[in-house]
């Protein structure tokens, strides 16, 4: 077992020998700090939320509603945080959420690499997105010996799709969640503000302009990146039924589904042969007006029905994690926290807040006396709102 909390004494023993930590321990001075050494335009697009970000606002509240039994004379001196997920054995149930145009979040514009790098360190899996700075091969080869996960916006050309499947397969990454709720941009104010698309031309297209199937189509003295620009759906298309079953009929790597909320679509992708469900509603990204990720999580959970069930949105410490896990959730994502940590410090700042995320819920499941995620239980929790 991990001892996660032992961060904690690290961050104290740098006291004693007079150094205070190098990034911010809290999120909001976190997010604070980060959104200064941001270029505009990318501060806008990380913190920024669909519409007038009500149900990214949501999404954290919904955490607020839930508080957690303490359990005494337990004093579990160790705890165990390990889970399986699609057959890998992973020491903690925290990931990195995928999140598109990661790279320009760093100062040197690959922080995809730079999570990767994290991830190796900590052994947080890091989902590595088809909107990256540099190729898969790549990113997987920064990865360690921690399992990663491949996100798939898929191209409607179904050879270029399936180019991209069969490269996260060879690169070595275990799993592939399909994000279904981003064919089309979100209204994003802060964006459109800026009159900002950070997708384009920003060093985000490495997946398209590398690929074998993209490139042979290009004619000689072709820029790649300007007909990526110009000719892909750069999110991908629609995604629909019957584009899940060609797609489990091209792959045998686990299939995720990122953007699960309702029921009946879980039961639904259950019997289309789907690993595992991904509730998410994109952090209030993509659509205002909606139900907060958490407040959808138990009915997932019943419709899935045994099957693993990631989680994100709206996630911000410790404590929210334990929550998720306590409701039921089989792993939980973190998203804007580490891409902060991402601006401030690169791969040190990642491995940041990774470490002070998990250490938080360490300490939580020692202090309220839950030895095990298999004590965590939606009885160990109470709504208070």
């Amino acid at each position: 077992m991990t001892d996660f909390a032992a961060y904690q004494e690290e961050l104290y023993d740098q006291g004693q020998h007079g150094r205070q930590p190098p990034y911010p321990i809290t999120f909001t001075e976190l997010e604070e700090k980060a959104s200064a050494a941001m270029p505009p335009k990318v501060r806008g697009y990380v913190a920024g939320g669909a519409g007038d970000e009500h149900t990214q606002r949501a999404n954290c509240a919904a955490f607020r509603r839930w508080g957690l039994y303490p359990r005494m004379l337990v004093a579990p001196t160790e705890r165990d945080m390990s889970i399986e997920l699609l057959g890998v054995r992973l020491p903690s149930p925290v990931f990195m959420a995928p999140v598109g145009v990661i790279g320009v979040c760093a100062q040197d514009g690959h922080g995809d690499l730079a999570c990767a790098r994290a991830s190796a360190r900590t052994g947080v899996p890091f989902f590595a997105g088809t909107l990256s700075s540099d190729p898969m091969e790549e990113v997987a080869a920064q990865l360690g010996d921690t399992p990663g996960f491949f996100q798939l916006y898929t191209p409607p050309d179904r050879e270029l799709a399936a180019s991209l499947v069969h490269r996260a397969e060879a690169a070595g990454f275990r799993g592939i969640a399909v994000t279904l709720d981003t064919w089309v941009t979100g209204w994003r104010p802060r964006d459109l503000s800026g009159s900002n698309y950070p997708q384009v031309p920003s060093g985000c297209l490495a997946n398209y302009t590398s690929d074998p199937v993209f490139r042979r189509r290009l004619e000689p003295g072709d820029d790649a990146t300007e007909v990526a620009v110009r000719t892909l759906p750069i999110f991908g298309g629609p995604f629909r039924w019957e584009d899940l079953e060609w797609l489990r009929s091209e792959t045998d790597l686990p299939l995720m589904l990122k953007g699960l909320c309702h029921p009946d679509d879980v039961r639904r992708a259950k019997d289309h042969g789907v690993d595992a469900v991904y509730c998410s509603n994109h952090g209030g990204r993509q659509a205002n007006g909606g139900l907060a990720s958490l407040d959808c999580l138990p009915g997932v959970l019943e419709a899935a029905d045994g099957l693993p069930v990631l989680f994100d949105s709206g996630v911000r410490d410790g404590a929210d994690i334990i929550k998720a896990l306590a409701l039921g959730a089989t792993a939980v994502g973190i998203g804007r926290p580490y891409c902060y940590g991402l601006a401030l410090g690169g791969v040190d700042g990642v491995e940041h807040v990774l470490r002070s995320l998990l250490a938080e819920a360490d300490l939580i499941m020692a202090v309220d006396g839950y030895p095990s995620l298999k004590d965590l239980t939606p009885e160990a929790l109470r709504q208070v709102g």
